[in-house]
């Protein structure tokens, strides 16, 4: 797991990552616990931000968690679920009440299926790390936002994973597990896709496993397993899982239990009211209107 600085597109095998997440649609909420949790604290933010949206856009919604919650925090918004995985989407789309559920989109966050200006909040839990390409992803969402929309995204940094990322250095040289993005070069994609006022923080949670085996499987279950193309394909033997095991040993704390480290990336930024283009300033149409 190499850390990602600077904005050339992920080596990413997308087909794999659809694949993995769709089969992982029917147990994922039992499992991704984490993920949920960060979600959770994405919700809280929006406590503090001025936007009362008519559109939202939930980016790489999973099973529909987080879209759920925005439809009760947004009662009169339009609230659009958008997922790669198909299976994903079946859950999501049974979310909210019988007269109000979320309008469904399989598609991919690198191409968004939107109008320009169409969305005021545009939020992406845990996605990001799924572009193939992240600023082309933020340069989408910045067509699609709506002067003075908001995005609101986490990601997950490059010390998430480390101590599995280690044992397995100890194995082979292979990539084994997924490649994350510096919170820094997040912040430079997002200048350069045009959005304004970018602010960017981490927070570091460690979860406790009591054995590397569970870890492994559990990663699997979600989805969220490597997907870099030049992962090793086929099957890993059992002698050389065995070796990981052995090697992630080193890092069993006084507690008898392996710590799992994840650098969770918050980021926020806003569409802005107008935008320069080489040497020409380019004005929404509605900001004019509201002016007049």
């Amino acid at each position: 797991m190499n850390p990602v600085h600077d904005d050339r597109p992920v080596a990413l095998d997308k087909a794999k990552a659809r694949l993995s997440f769709g089969r992982a649609a029917d147990v994922y909420d039992d499992t991704a616990v984490l993920q949920h949790e960060i979600g959770r604290r994405m919700l809280e933010r929006l406590d503090t931000m001025r936007i009362t949206p008519t559109r939202i856009l939930d980016i790489g919604c999973g099973t529909g968690v987080a879209t759920e919650a925005l439809l009760r925090r947004y009662p009169k918004a339009d609230v659009f679920a958008l997922d790669f995985a198909l299976p994903m989407l079946a859950h999501a789309r049974r979310r909210g009440r019988w007269l109000r559920r979320p309008r469904c989109l399989c598609a991919d966050l690198d191409h968004l299926p939107l109008a320009d200006h169409s969305v005021d909040l545009v939020f992406a839990n845990a996605a990001l790390q799924w572009s193939a390409d992240p600023l082309q992803a933020f340069a989408g969402i910045a067509r699609v936002l709506r002067p003075g929309g908001l995005l609101l995204f986490t990601s997950f940094g490059p010390d998430t994973l480390k101590e599995l990322r280690a044992a397995w250095a100890a194995v082979d040289g292979r990539t084994h597990v997924h490649a994350f993005v510096d919170m820094h070069d997040y912040g430079d994609m997002l200048m350069h896709a045009g959005l304004a006022d970018p602010v960017m923080d981490v927070e570091r949670m460690t979860l406790t496993y009591a054995d590397a085996m569970h870890l492994m499987r559990e990663i699997k279950v979600i989805g969220a397993g490597n997907a870099s193309v030049d992962r090793l394909r086929g099957l890993v033997g059992r002698q050389r899982i065995g070796e990981v095991c052995a090697a992630y040993e080193r890092f069993r704390d006084r507690d008898g239990r392996l710590p799992v480290s994840y650098e969770v990336v918050h980021g926020h930024a806003w569409a802005p009211h107008q935008r320069r283009v080489g040497d020409e300033t380019r004005i929404a149409v509605d900001v004019l209107r509201v002016a007049r």
